[in-house]
């Protein structure tokens, strides 16, 4: 690092101090001598006053005061020292919390999940993981309601939780686990004498979906629609517990993960069916390409792994 100075005399331009200058500059005020600054900058005392003199030359201005015991600064080493313990201090700040930041021990992690029910898994995981990053500040969003691409690729979004995998070189998409979709039902509902559910079967169905446009979700672009199937009717539920209770209240059928619905159907309040031969997704965490190897990323993504299934890496 080079640090401009103003002009002296008719000359003009650079003058040349570099970090090293003001290093030797501060070891001089702080040990009195030529040789405890040298010792202190691991150098020998010869090339220490060699280094000195040029930056003298350079500057045209004597330093310290030949001789003097304890070594006396002149007012152009007294400028130079004042120069030092601004910048030697920021830089060494700045330097710790770069190394911080790349270490995952301080930072942000902004994350946003493009599943609704996602947050049943992941809300558990957290407690754990901030006593583990305690110096990170983690924020959490249920449903992005911006476009979640570009917010990452802009800073505004650090993860985003997705099952839609998009090739391009600026993000990185870090295989998490395969889940599969269910339809779920009141347990007396006709469909649970059903081993697995055909698209037909629902031509006649109240089908619960969250309010989001029809080609994010699954048991449409996935499901109904390859068969030309359309419910009798969509009902929009923008929350996953909600749906559940509906569709255990029998006001509805809904298609969800089957970590979704899980509790509902261990208590016998809820029925859960394959749709047809399987829809089969994977979720991934998606960090633009430059910060994959984050610790703190790589640490979440492991807890993540840890419950769910994990899934081969994308080719």
């Amino acid at each position: 690092m080079t640090v401009p100075h103003p002009t002296t005399g008719s000359q003009s331009g650079n003058l040349g101090i570099d970090l090293k200058h003001l290093k030797t500059i501060s070891a001089l005020a702080e040990q009195g001598s030529l040789a405890g600054a040298a010792l202190c900058l691991n150098l020998t005392q010869s090339a220490l006053s060699h280094q000195l003199k040029e930056l003298e030359t350079r500057l045209n201005l004597e330093l310290y005061l030949r001789k003097s015991r304890p070594l006396v600064l002149t007012a152009a080493g007294q400028q130079l020292l004042s120069l030092a313990r601004q910048v030697l201090p920021a830089l060494a700040q700045t330097e710790k919390q770069l190394q911080a930041l790349h270490s995952g021990d301080a930072g942000r992690l902004h994350l946003a999940l493009d599943c609704h029910s996602c947050i049943q898994w992941l809300l558990p995981l957290l407690p754990d993981f901030r006593r583990q990053w305690p110096g990170v500040d983690l924020e959490v969003e249920s449903v992005p309601g911006f476009d979640a691409i570009n917010a990452l690729l802009g800073g505004q979004l650090d993860l985003l939780l997705t099952s839609d995998v998009q090739a391009r070189g600026d993000l990185h998409f870090e295989p998490l686990f395969a889940f599969d979709l269910t339809l779920v039902m009141a347990p007396d509902h006709p469909l649970c004498h059903r081993t697995r559910i055909a698209p037909d079967d629902l031509k006649q169905e109240v089908l619960l979906v969250y309010p989001v446009e029809r080609a994010r979700m699954d048991v449409f672009s996935r499901f109904l629609q390859p068969a030309g199937v359309e419910p009798a009717r969509c009902k929009l539920v923008d929350n996953t517990s909600v749906m559940l209770q509906m569709a255990a209240a029998g006001l509805g059928v809904a298609a969800l993960p089957r970590w979704a619905s899980e509790e509902f159907v261990r208590q016998g309040l809820l029925e859960a069916r394959p749709l047809g031969n399987g829809v089969r997704r994977h979720m991934y965490g998606a960090v633009r390409a430059a910060d994959k190897d984050q610790a703190c990323l790589q640490s979440l993504f492991e807890r993540i792994r840890g419950k769910m299934a994990p899934v081969p890496a994308v080719a």
